[in-house]
């Protein structure tokens, strides 16, 4: 729960003003307002300036903007202020004579405040220094604002340097108010733009291929699809325990059976785990199943898609991040785990038992968990020593069975199945497999996940009776893909944390101490 603020002097002021407001017979909260024109629009059409003063006003594009008062300079008889709506920021000039001697003397420079939500009517002209602004002839109050907002302004310091203070910009606060982070952080409001543009890129990509957009439950009888622990409910009515699902894979590998040649959803997901700069316990991923395919085409698929989606948001494969160049463009290197493994660490593991790999793992200075499996240690070996090193799209194929219960066998490599897993950034940011549809194999791997649950192993997949019977009345060969939305806007958006690209991310309550949440990992 939030903690109530402590009222401030301005706070104080403002629901004052709100009172005059009301007295002096203005309503501070009107329903509506008609908006004709955004600030982009009008700046993006100079042949709606006036061209002179003696232009007839019925030859002037007339323009309706709404926005919030950024800032004010009140001079007198005439008034410039700033207005900012969803798309740019635009000034506006108001004189007394226009708008009225009461509105503009008792409302607009006693009661207006910046933050406020204004209307303008009114056309374009240039000032003398050439800005686009718009001449208010009607103006009207849409919303009070009755909290202060943290404006950013400059200074010279005794070094004649500018010092930027006032602004917004402790991070926690900005995650937790988003709302305000909005308002004054333009480029917090392109970042989300971008991910909008590349979700609508991706989703536009799979339709155009003919694969219909389709949704599957949230909330679960049974959980699978991922290694992870779930969230769990209770629905009252059927007296019955429910999860979040941590995927959507296996109901989305029903409608495959079910006669689908292609589904996907973009999809909320809910794993009980920890935070940090690239996890949340909610995220959105998309997952696509494409019958007849297998671990190579999906490879092409996902390069041409995404080379696709970052041309769409910036024009170019290539996306500017702090640490490096990331490029887009296709093709991507294709390297087998375990040569990505000898390569960065000089070690052939491949064929290797479970002493021998542990032994290594020593050898290499990388922990792991007591008890850990084959699998479990080759992965900790991996995230350790290649990851780091992985800054370009880069696919990592054939991973150990043991890592893969979902995935097929590999058509000609022991002990491995057809997956892969694209890194880009030092971060997976997607997952695939050739999927397993062979009903005999895939309940023997289910049953070795429910036989390590039952030995605590929380993040072991359910045997789910369900799927099991949809796979024994036929799934086609099918290719399988998950994409991590999250993650992937932090690349294409050049975002140091997974919260910049959610909107509403999970937090702890307001009056824990915060120092530390975010962790590095």
């Amino acid at each position: 729960m939030a903690q109530q603020d402590t009222p401030t002097d301005q706070h104080e002021q403002r629901l004052q003003k709100l009172e005059q407001l009301k007295e002096f017979g203005v309503d501070p909260y009107p329903v509506e307002f008609d908006v004709t024109h955004t600030s982009r629009q009008i700046l993006d059409h100079p042949e709606w300036v006036r061209k002179d003063d003696e232009q007839p006003r019925d030859e002037l594009q007339t323009v309706s903007v709404a926005g919030r008062v950024m800032t004010r300079r009140i001079m007198g008889k005439a008034s410039f202020f700033n207005l900012q709506d969803s798309e740019n920021t635009i000034q506006v000039y108001v004189r007394r004579d226009d708008i009225g001697r009461e509105l503009y003397n008792k409302v607009f420079k006693k009661m207006i405040d910046i933050g406020d939500i204004v209307g303008i009517k009114g056309f374009v002209f240039k000032t003398r220094t050439g800005e686009t602004t718009i001449h208010a002839e009607e103006f009207a109050l849409l919303s009070k604002s009755l909290r202060p907002i943290p404006i950013a302004k400059e200074a010279e310091n005794e070094k004649g340097e500018k010092v930027v203070y006032d602004a917004f910009s402790n991070r926690e606060q900005r995650y937790r108010q988003r709302y305000l982070d909005l308002v004054v952080n333009p480029e917090v409001r392109e970042t989300f733009r971008k991910r909008s543009q590349m979700i609508d890129s991706m989703r536009d990509y799979m339709k155009n291929l003919g694969y219909m957009e389709v949704e599957t439950p949230i909330l679960q009888p049974m959980y699978g699809g991922a290694a992870a622990r779930p969230f769990v409910t209770h629905h009252n009515a059927l007296d019955m325990k429910l999860y979040l699902r941590i995927a959507n894979e296996l109901y989305l590998k029903r409608l495959i059976v079910g006669g689908y040649d292609g589904v996907f959803e973009f999809a909320k997901d809910f794993r009980n785990e920890g935070l940090s700069r690239f996890h949340n316990p909610e995220f959105t991923q998309v997952e696509l199943y494409v019958a007849y395919k297998d671990y190579n085409w999906m490879m092409d698929f996902v390069e041409t898609m995404l080379e696709q989606a970052a041309i769409d948001m910036h024009g170019t494969t290539k996306i500017e991040n702090d640490n490096a160049t990331i490029d887009f463009k296709r093709p991507w290197p294709r390297i087998p785990m375990f040569e990505a493994i000898e390569q960065y660490t000089g070690k052939q593991l491949y064929g290797l038992d479970r002493d021998q790999l542990a032994q290594a793992a020593q050898e290499l200075n990388v922990e792991y968990e007591e008890g850990a499996g084959p699998g479990k240690i080759i992965d900790e070996i991996f995230e350790h020593h290649v990851e780091p090193n992985l800054i370009q799209p880069t696919f990592i194929t054939d991973y150990p069975l043991e890592m893969s219960p979902l995935a097929k066998k590999h058509r000609s490599k022991e002990g491995l199945v057809e997956r892969f897993e694209c890194i880009c950034n030092s971060k997976e940011i997607a997952n695939a497999f050739t999927e397993l549809n062979d009903p005999i194999d895939q309940r023997q791997r289910l049953e070795e996940q429910a036989r390590r649950r039952s030995e605590g192993d929380e993040e072991a997949m359910s045997l789910d009776e369900d799927f099991l019977r949809a796979l024994e009345y036929g799934m086609p060969p099918t290719a399988g893909l998950g994409i991590g939305i999250d993650r992937l806007a932090m690349i294409m958006t050049n975002s140091e944390s997974i919260r910049d690209v959610i909107f509403f991310p999970h937090m702890r309550p307001e009056h824990h101490d915060t120092e530390g949440e975010e962790s590095d990992e």
